[in-house]
């Protein structure tokens, strides 16, 4: 099982090296900026997702207030860019620091209530996070930040000329958040997170902190999750806290991952890569008339692949594994 184990992670890390190299060469062929829009974001989506997945996936703590993580590193790094003048990169990573603390300091309250009441938690956490930002001033209040543009460049993170750094920047970030997932799941912490969510009581008497288990979850998930607020923030180059901090990014995180497999390492890839075009498609080619009708179409699909695999779409590719098992066996 050992052997096994071990040539599925080489596969594994093989084959994100393919597809990564085949991500990579997509801009020579997709020259439509609406197109690369679509995979900006789905790259982007696939991030957060993973990140969303380490906390409420493998630890099986169900989060439906990470929009308050990605609003942080979006927030932290244009106000440090706006008002001080520090370059995003540093925003970056003060953002996803400041994400990092606030969620274990969340987390020593939160991390003592169980099910639905934790989902709850942190929807009301995430609420008045909001709420807060709505109200304050020195950062721009309901009326939000408009960053100030000053030419093309890596330095300060701007073009306006073309997408093609957005997309290799998400792209990174993706690889990032794909590999340290990964990397996890074989390390200690990995093997705890999923003793935690099967069974927090016989982990602990195994001597598993369960507490600081989740801690260690949720400060992972809520840096990278803030990075991709702060690349987010500088991609659109305006923010306010409804677009940064708005409920339907916590949905945005969870339901890649749900759809193509909770808890599983190509779920949130997988659910991003159909989910997040789907998403803009359906806005925008039959979004226009004013009636939802795109909405209706979306949810209609997301129930029907909820339906016929409830386990997300990566259980297609275990399915497909076993057949092929059974018949080589029989021969």
């Amino acid at each position: 099982m050992d052997k096994t184990f071990a040539a599925r992670r080489r596969r594994d890390l093989i084959i994100a090296a393919v597809l990564a190299a085949l991500a990579a060469l997509a801009p020579l062929f997709v020259k439509d900026v609406y197109v690369q829009n679509i995979l900006i974001l789905t790259l982007m989506y696939a991030a957060l997702s993973q990140s969303w997945n380490i906390l409420s996936g493998y630890c099986g703590q169900i989060s439906l207030g990470h929009a308050l993580y990605f609003g942080i590193g979006a927030y932290t790094t244009e106000l440090l860019f706006t008002k001080f003048g520090v370059l995003p990169w540093f925003g970056m990573l003060g953002g996803g620091v400041i994400a990092a603390l606030i969620a274990m300091g969340l987390g020593y309250p939160f991390f003592r209530l169980r099910g639905h009441y934790f989902v709850i938690a942190t929807i009301v956490i995430a609420e008045i996070g909001l709420l807060l930002f709505q109200n304050w001033e020195w950062a721009g209040a309901a009326m939000g930040i408009t960053v100030p543009i000053r030419g093309d460049s890596w330095l300060k993170f701007q073009f306006m000329r073309t997408k093609l750094p957005y997309f290799y920047f998400a792209l990174a970030l993706c690889c990032l958040a794909w590999f340290v997932t990964w990397w996890l799941e074989d390390s200690k912490w990995g093997f705890w997170w999923r003793a935690v969510k099967d069974n927090p009581e016989a982990a602990e008497s195994l001597g598993v902190v369960v507490f600081n288990s989740k801690m260690g979850a949720a400060a992972v998930s809520a840096f990278l999750v803030a990075i991709g607020g702060a690349f987010y923030a500088q991609f659109l180059a305006y923010i306010d806290p409804e677009s940064v901090m708005g409920f339907q990014f916590s949905l945005l995180m969870a339901l890649p991952a749900v759809l193509g497999g909770i808890g599983t390492l190509w779920g949130p890839v997988l659910g991003a890569a159909i989910l997040i075009p789907m998403t803009e498609l359906t806005r925008s080619y039959i979004g226009g008339s004013g009636r939802g009708v795109d909405l209706i179409v979306y949810g209609a699909l997301i129930v029907a692949i909820s339906l016929a695999l409830p386990q997300g779409l990566v259980s297609l590719f275990s399915r497909t594994k076993a057949k092929n098992q059974i018949k080589g066996a029989t021969r």
